[in-house]
């Protein structure tokens, strides 16, 4: 198969880019419609009876394209209809009743591979074609049955897939097209080895077709390797306003952020909220505090069992719980109608990461609000992180107790004022004789104060946010040479050596990122694959098998998503004992890393 260099890519980007300006598209998708692409009987016919009418603006440019046999790159958004995009051009040729997997689907999530079987099996309806879904934290016996009486589509999250490929219960010689949907989200999460493993197993005549809404290195680097001559279209640009979504930075002070979030919270009064957080822990934590404040909120992280999230997800979905609190990792992919806001929880780890969240609201032509929280400290790191780009941020202070207090009694107000009451209601004879009884404005006061008692209050953090910001003017804070190991932030006026957390991680010794069992290769290994400085590492105390490490709260709180970078390098937290499996591996590691993880109710 020809190789691309990145040379190729750069001039293949320069000369086959679709620009999608945005005018244009509004205009020809207010007079195309799916008929006018030629799409075969069956598929306009299942599209008809969804009542779809008009294409999105990613499914009409891909399906100008008119000739489908060369690889593609699409860069889109997520939730922009990239779903069926690939499918109704790829199923154009397929035949009736197709038993033998001839295309395969890979996303980075089992809620996103989930969602797409659903939308193939719809579309196909028609053509009496079998779609299976092949998805960790689910029970392998329901998957091998469907594989052996046949499925035309494969459906899956790359761990479990490559783990059928690897027993043989998905056979891959017939497979004509393969699609990476969210590419950049698959690789971010570390799951490179297992695509690999994948795209080595295929038969090297195929369509590769490649969804990102971003190109970072690593996805060009896949893409250079296992893209023939790709067709590029594209309509994003890097760092663009996203013309749907209001970006507003809210300040708070750094020891009581929990604290500003719920007056925010009180403050934007979001209908249906999606917050981010960095660990496991910390959303897990979050979503009890929430609780406890009165407010309908649920975790959702890697270690639910599918139960567990399903009902969570539900929930949410239906609007009977506004609040969820995810990692980075547990919400990839997951696509909610009407969530009004997302709220990011602290400094997004770059600007990719910030993208990827915020376009989980303002979705299919709805307007959206992000919210990200940020100390004064975070807020500088913010503006360079989104330095090169032109997006439009607000800046706003935490609200204060008084304007929570005013909108709050505004609401109250208005419900009950214009709440209507049935002219035969029990509760008006109730308040006659009440009125008979007692002074009238007593008697509201009293039941005001009731009301508002069940309500969360909020918080007085104004002056300490001032307080902080005052002293980052008079000492602004100084990086210390990270040269030495456990370099530590220290300000202006000489405070103490901050403590970090003791964490244990077991130690597998040399890796393929390089040999050597010293304190540089551990320090080296944290800082890559937490993404932090060497001033966030503390103390490094190497044991026979395992390492004692310091981590500052930045880094501990990386800890989560960094886990498939540091078992690059032979480390595994001691809590988690499970390495992810590479494509070498032997089969029976594979099996064993899927069975550690059924056990955790984990997700591949």
């Amino acid at each position: 198969m020809k190789r691309n260099t990145d040379k190729d890519m750069e001039q293949n980007m320069a000369t086959d880019i679709i620009e999608a300006a945005a005018e244009s598209v509004e205009e020809d998708t207010a007079e195309i419609t799916f008929k006018s692409f030629g799409i075969r009987e069956e598929l306009l016919k299942a599209i008809e009876r969804k009542g779809f009418v008009t294409p999105t603006p990613v499914q009409q440019k891909v399906l100008e394209v008119g000739s489908f046999d060369n690889d593609m790159i699409v860069r889109a958004k997520t939730g922009s209809g990239k779903t069926l995009a690939f499918l109704l051009p790829l199923l154009r040729d397929m035949k009736h009743r197709e038993r033998s997997p001839s295309m395969l689907i890979l996303s980075p999530t089992r809620e996103l591979a989930q969602q797409t079987a659903r939308e193939a099996e719809w579309l196909t309806r028609f053509l009496d074609i079998s779609v299976v879904s092949l998805v960790g934290g689910l029970e392998m016996s329901p998957q091998l049955r469907s594989l052996r009486e046949g499925a035309a589509i494969v459906v899956g999250t790359p761990g479990r897939t490559l783990d059928h490929v690897e027993r043989g219960s998905l056979d891959t010689k017939n497979i004509s097209c393969v699609v990476l949907d969210e590419g950049d989200q698959m690789l971010d999460m570390g799951f490179r080895d297992e695509l690999e493993g994948i795209l080595n197993a295929l038969p090297k005549e195929r369509r590769t077709w490649l969804f990102s809404a971003t190109m970072p290195t690593e996805v060009r680097e896949l893409a250079n390797r296992y893209l023939k001559d790709p067709k590029i279209i594209s309509l994003v640009h890097d760092g663009d306003q996203h013309e749907d979504i209001l970006h507003r930075v809210y300040m708070v002070p750094s020891r009581r952020r929990f604290e500003g979030l719920v007056n925010i919270l009180l403050w934007e009064r979001p209908k249906r909220g999606l917050l981010f957080c960095h660990t496991r822990l910390e959303s897990i934590e979050i979503a009890q505090k929430l609780q406890d404040e009165g407010f309908s909120a649920a975790a959702l992280h890697g270690e639910m069992t599918q139960r567990e999230r399903n009902a969570v997800l539900a929930s949410f979905k239906s609007g009977s719980m506004p609040y969820l609190v995810a990692t980075n990792v547990a919400a990839r992919g997951l696509d909610v109608e009407g969530v009004t806001h997302v709220i990011q929880v602290g400094l997004p780890d770059d600007r990719e990461t910030f993208v990827h969240r915020s376009g989980r609201t303002g979705r299919a032509g709805n307007e959206g609000i992000d919210l990200v929280l940020l100390s004064p400290l975070e807020a500088g790191r913010f503006k360079m992180m989104l330095r090169s780009t032109q997006m439009k941020i607000e800046w706003k202070d935490v609200p204060s107790l008084d304007m929570i207090h005013a909108v709050q009694r505004d609401v109250a107000e208005e419900k009950l004022l214009t709440t209507p009451v049935a002219s035969d209601s029990a509760y008006l004879e109730w308040a006659g004789d009440m009125l008979e009884r007692a002074d009238a404005k007593v008697l509201v006061a009293k039941l005001l104060e009731a009301l508002h008692s069940r309500t969360a209050k909020g918080y007085s953090i104004s002056a300490d946010l001032e307080r902080e910001r005052e002293r980052r003017q008079r000492a602004p804070i100084r990086e210390e040479s990270g040269a030495r190991t456990g370099a530590m932030r220290r300000s202006a006026v000489g405070s103490a050596r901050p403590h970090g957390t003791m964490t244990r991680l077991r130690n597998t010794g040399a890796s393929r990122q390089g040999g050597g069992n010293d304190v540089g290769r551990i320090l080296n290994a944290l800082c890559s694959a937490l993404k932090v400085e060497r001033g966030a590492v503390g103390a490094i105390r190497l044991k026979d098998d395992y390492v004692m490490v310091e981590l500052l709260p930045e880094a501990l709180s990386r800890l989560e998503q960094g886990k498939a970078g540091l078992a690059k390098w032979g480390l595994y937290p001691e809590d988690e004992g499970y390495a992810k499996p590479r494509a070498s591996d032997t089969r029976t590691r594979t099996r064993d890393a899927y069975d550690r993880k059924k056990r955790r109710g984990d997700e591949n």
